[in-house]
């Protein structure tokens, strides 16, 4: 039997050349379905959009699963079989961070480079994510038309992603336990895989003190306000950037009016850290915070959002396949660490070798000037259907 991963494939980019205006048109028709993470009715549209989508790439799937996601997007799973015994995960979401009604006045558009570079293709979620995942089922579908060995892919589409995948963590977990090695479409760091993403804390600290009126009786008070100003002093402090541990307190409420000790206050934090060494110092510097007044009680909600991903001994040889598929394609491919996480640290924390950011090439996530190069499409949807070539076996 042939080793899929002996194979050459440079004529899989010439495949996506010949396709990537059908490729940037289903990515401009997924752009113009709105699909924000707040609206049920929307994401239910998209969901469909996508599923239509599929099938008219790939087929019927093989195996279908609907997992409801409750307020949020529902958890669609389609498995489509190989011809070799690989098995592989495809992640991709599809809900976006803009209101419903934002394509008014941002349609989908080209505007030209920056002093003379590439043209750009601009709109609400085309950057962060739904290039990618129109890439994923085009690189499926060019490589199952090159007539080589595919493995089985389970693609898992999800629509609660921008708000912390509440509903889709669970689902995604028990797929990733069911595969040889996943990879994550969310859009590339300029072009650059992403091997590591920083874990992700979301901490809720609240002070409870004693009301009173505060020009009346100022001794009578123990403020919560008061209290959290000194919570926060700390909780600044137990950030470490030399060792990749970011602390932000984005959220900060309490009191009831300018004259009354505030009884209660609470603030959120944000909290990055790149290795589970960093989360257990983070969760003992956390609860070894004090408040001076003892009439105030203080509570500490740890809440882990996303575990921490690296490139470590799992990753490697899924990694040296990516590395590989790159270099068939005439390209040394980059890869890098980043702050931010996505669906990829949920299958890193299972310990099921991962890769992020096989989608667009382009910037500005969560930006009003959102966009990708539509220069890079076919390179990108080649380098996907590349490695899922060099995963038709498995991974060795």
């Amino acid at each position: 039997m042939i080793n899929s991963k002996e194979i050459p494939v440079p004529d899989l980019l010439d495949a996506t050349t010949e396709q990537r205006e059908a490729i940037l048109a289903d990515i401009v028709a997924l752009v113009e379905v709105e699909s924000h993470s707040r609206d049920r009715a929307s994401l239910d549209t998209c969901r469909g959009h996508v599923e239509a989508l599929a099938e008219r790439l790939l087929g019927p799937s093989d195996e279908r699963t609907l997992t409801p996601g409750g307020e949020q997007g529902d958890i669609v799973q389609l498995t489509f079989a190989g011809t070799g015994p690989g098995r592989v995960l495809a992640v991709s979401h599809y809900d976006t961070v803009w209101p419903t009604g934002t394509l008014a006045d941002w349609p989908v558009r080209t505007v030209p480079g920056e002093d003379g570079g590439p043209v750009r293709l601009t709109g609400p979620g085309i950057f962060d994510m739904k290039s990618g995942l129109v890439q994923s089922l085009w690189a499926l579908r060019v490589l199952r038309d090159s007539g080589r060995p595919t493995p089985t892919v389970t693609f898992v589409f999800n629509g609660d992603e921008e708000i912390g995948s509440i509903a889709s963590r669970t689902v995604i977990e028990a797929a990733a336990r069911t595969v040889d090695a996943a990879l994550v479409f969310e859009a590339s760091q300029a072009g650059a895989l992403k091997t590591g993403r920083k874990g992700i804390g979301i901490f809720t600290l609240t002070t409870v003190g004693v009301e009173a009126h505060a020009g009346l009786d100022p001794l009578a008070g123990a403020s919560a306000v008061h209290a959290m100003a000194e919570v926060i002093t700390q909780v600044t402090r137990i950030a470490d950037l030399s060792a990749g541990t970011s602390i932000n307190v984005g959220l900060v409420s309490g009191g009831s009016g300018t004259n009354v000790a505030a009884g209660r206050a609470t603030a959120s934090v944000d909290i990055r850290v790149t290795g589970p060494d960093e989360m257990a110092r983070v969760d003992r510097a956390f609860d070894a915070i004090t408040v001076t007044d003892d009439r105030v009680v203080l509570t500490v909600d740890h809440n882990w959002n996303r575990p921490p991903m690296a490139l470590d001994a799992t990753m490697q040889p899924l990694l040296e396949v990516v590395l590989a598929a790159g270099r068939e394609l005439g390209r040394e491919i980059d890869h890098t660490s980043v702050g931010g996480a996505s669906d990829a640290n949920f299958i890193a924390g299972v310990g099921v070798p991962v890769i992020c950011g096989f989608g667009a090439v382009g910037h500005g996530a969560h930006a009003r000037h959102e966009y990708i190069l539509p220069s890079e499409i076919a390179f990108q949807t080649a380098l996907a259907a590349a490695t899922l070539a060099g995963l038709a076996d498995g991974l060795d």
